[in-house]
């Protein structure tokens, strides 16, 4: 009688199945910032913009004021980190090592201001990690430019990837980092302003005033919307330090495992080169003007450490 062997059972096409369980986090998002709404604007704040007059109406409409503007805020970031693409490698990608560039004055410009990063860091007598090679994804049947990681949830190669968010149902990668860290930056803004707006609510159903306004009801809304908005500030504000100083070092939350201690990142150019690199070159708002950018590799677009090599083929864009 033989043994009957188990179906092989595939790890990483299960992992794709994690983007329905981000499809409801979309959904729990949206039912969040709706119970905050109702919580802020009808219940606590709404009222005494009619009713109260004077300092307190005033209070009243810079409180809704300020809520409504970093809701637009965190509401258009979410929305653009979700669906702007991270960055895909093209398909049959190949290394381009012999093709002749022109180079703009401008690339020229940062090249020159890269080397002079790189020699200091050298003056420092600090080592340099040396630049990885080219590899290939065997899961993509496809090249895998240097900073470029395989996500098992999307299925396909993300440049410069940091994550997997099952809360955007994205990765997070060289093109939508940026509205990533705006969003946790203003969510944590929004959901730390919520927490103080709401504090008068609860303030006035425990002094034991017999006249308060707010039914069990109202004030469960209240009591909901503050534990949730509290534990959500405390988690972003971790996050947002750690993200800001990823962001500053040119790291992104993968590569942390592969930084040596005691050696020199290679793709750190210094605070500021770092920042332009992460928030401006990738998004089409930066202010560099016309320059060479690696946009099918990598978002080191002026990362000329180790040679001053720029990977791949360069296209001239307008940012």
């Amino acid at each position: 009688m033989g043994i009957r062997r188990g179906t092989d059972i595939n790890l990483f096409k299960l992992c794709s199945g994690l983007r329905v369980l981000g499809y409801l986090m979309i959904l729990l998002f949206a039912a969040i910032v709706s119970l905050t709404y109702y919580a802020v604007v009808f219940i606590t704040w709404g009222p005494l913009l009619f009713r109260a007059g004077g300092l307190s109406s005033f209070f009243a409409f810079s409180i809704l004021f300020l809520f409504h503007i970093l809701l637009i805020l965190l509401t258009w970031s979410y929305f653009m980190v979700v669906v702007n693409d991270p960055g895909s490698v093209p398909q049959n990608w190949r290394p381009d090592v012999d093709v002749d560039v022109e180079v703009e004055v401008q690339e020229h410009n940062l090249e020159a201001e890269a080397e002079v990063v790189v020699a200091s860091h050298a003056s420092d007598g600090l080592d340099l990690e040396t630049r990885p090679s080219t590899g290939y994804c065997t899961r993509c049947q496809n090249g895998k430019p240097p900073r470029c990681h395989h996500c098992s949830v999307c299925q396909r190669c993300v440049l410069k990837m940091d994550h997997h968010c099952v809360w955007v149902v994205n990765c997070v990668g060289a093109r939508n980092y940026k509205y990533f860290l705006l969003f946790l930056l203003y969510t944590f803004l929004e959901t730390t302003l919520d927490c103080l707006a709401l504090v008068p609510s609860f303030i006035r159903f425990f002094d034991g005033a017999k006249n308060h306004s707010l039914s069990p009801g109202e004030f469960g809304v209240i009591f909901l919307a503050s534990i949730l908005n509290l534990a959500f500030a405390l988690s972003l504000l971790c996050f947002v330090v750690m993200h800001v100083s990823l962001l500053l070092s040119n790291t992104t939350s993968v590569e942390v495992h592969e930084k040596k201690k005691g050696v020199r990142w290679r793709y750190d150019l210094g605070r500021k080169k770092n920042f332009e690199q992460g928030l401006i070159l990738f998004t089409g708002e930066g202010y560099l003007g016309q320059i060479a950018i690696d946009i099918m590799i990598t978002s080191q677009a002026f990362d000329t450490l180790n040679g001053g090599i720029i990977w791949g083929r360069l296209l001239s864009l307008s940012l």
